[in-house]
């Protein structure tokens, strides 16, 4: 409970600042959370002790249809926000993050949906000396994803409400370094909003939404990043990421893709030479070929300059097994006028990341 009370500490003095220098069309939220640690691998139920508790201080900015974006999808909010999570394990410490979130309204804007991508800090990751029993953590700085379904009353006494609903907190360094099991943990939270302005604006809608066309775009990409294979000490390594792909736009807000990516992942090589001299029952030579080529289909989600990527590969050229022929990346693409673009997106083995991948691309 003293989380909570800190929190509310911190939103009242942000009221009370508020009062003399308003942020138009904003408001505070604050919401204290309890709930489980999810058992997605059996590795880490020595870590799974108590019930993880703690607050989400949010500051989101309301949108009124100003732009088309905006009426497409309900009028969103967007924003940042603050996690603060004690895991109720002392061997894994506690986390500290910082997001930036949107917020989408559905049932005549009782429900809201909020999705939020950031960075957060471990206090006690894995230590072969100090801390080895911590495999769910490799490192202290960590991806992060949250989600959060609310049902939310705005104004409810003067410019105060209430919210209450279920978060899913996702923690994880994507094997940047080994151990990395992750963290996932569902929560119910209960919390207060607080509007900075006496009376929201008028929503706009005057959206022409004719239907939208355009000829089939083609795309070139470059990622990359550093990744560690599940052995520890293992050492990171650079990674390289060459893609070719098309896409078609379907609508304003919809897009398809096809295309392939080339691998060049240096972490396997140290692995194939791992596996070879270490474990001669899985008949590993030493010369399996470090490099994977992928094909892939995905779709594309535009909202305003960014856009949400998710696509699922098959590896055609596959000379040395490494968590099967399948992949998947999500993640977020940020447009730099009509055909530049930078991305950091998450691949990944079905539950298992490889890694983050850093890109920057053109659409042409």
């Amino acid at each position: 409970m003293k989380y909570w009370l800190t929190g509310f500490i911190i939103l009242f003095g942000l009221l009370l600042f508020s009062q003399e220098k308003r942020t138009s069309d904003s408001y505070f939220d604050l919401n204290y959370f309890s709930g489980n640690i999810a058992l997605h691998n059996n590795d880490i139920l020595h870590l799974i002790t108590g019930h993880p508790e703690g607050v989400i201080l949010s500051w989101n900015k309301k949108t009124f249809g100003n732009e088309a974006w905006e009426q497409r999808f309900n009028y969103p909010d967007y924003g940042a926000s603050f996690i603060y999570q004690d895991l109720k394990n002392d061997v894994l410490g506690n986390n500290y993050g910082l997001y930036a979130h949107y917020n989408f309204y559905f049932f005549k804007r009782n429900l809201t949906l909020r999705v939020g991508q950031g960075i957060a800090y471990n206090t006690n990751p894995y230590d072969k000396l100090e801390n080895h029993k911590n495999i769910a953590f490799g490192s202290h700085l960590l991806s992060s994803t949250y989600l959060m379904l609310n049902y939310k009353k705005e104004r409810l006494i003067d410019r105060a409400g209430l919210q209450a609903g279920l978060s899913l907190i996702h923690y994880s360094n994507a094997n940047v370094k080994a151990p990395n099991t992750s963290v996932n943990t569902i929560a119910f939270n209960v919390g207060l909003n607080y509007n900075l302005d006496e009376e929201d604006q008028e929503f706009i809608d005057n959206l022409d939404d004719d239907k939208f066309t355009e000829r089939i775009k083609y795309n070139i990409a470059f990622r990359s990043g550093i990744n560690q294979s599940d052995i520890i000490g293992s050492g990171q390594f650079p990674f390289y990421v060459v893609s070719a792909y098309a896409d078609k736009r379907l609508s304003h807000i919809s897009a398809v893709q096809f295309g392939a990516d080339v691998f060049f992942s240096n972490f396997l090589k140290e692995l194939i030479y791992y596996q070879s001299v270490s474990f001669p029952e899985e008949n590993v030579s030493g010369d399996e070929d470090y490099k994977r080529v992928g094909l892939f289909a995905g779709h594309e989600l535009f909202i305003n300059k960014m856009s949400i990527e998710t696509q699922l590969g098959y590896y055609v050229y596959y000379p040395f097994d490494f968590e099967g022929r399948t992949y998947m990346r999500m993640g977020l693409k940020r447009y730099f006028g009509n055909k530049f673009f930078g991305a950091i997106t998450l691949k990944s083995h079905g539950a298992k990341a490889e890694a983050v991948e850093f890109g920057i691309g053109v659409r042409l």
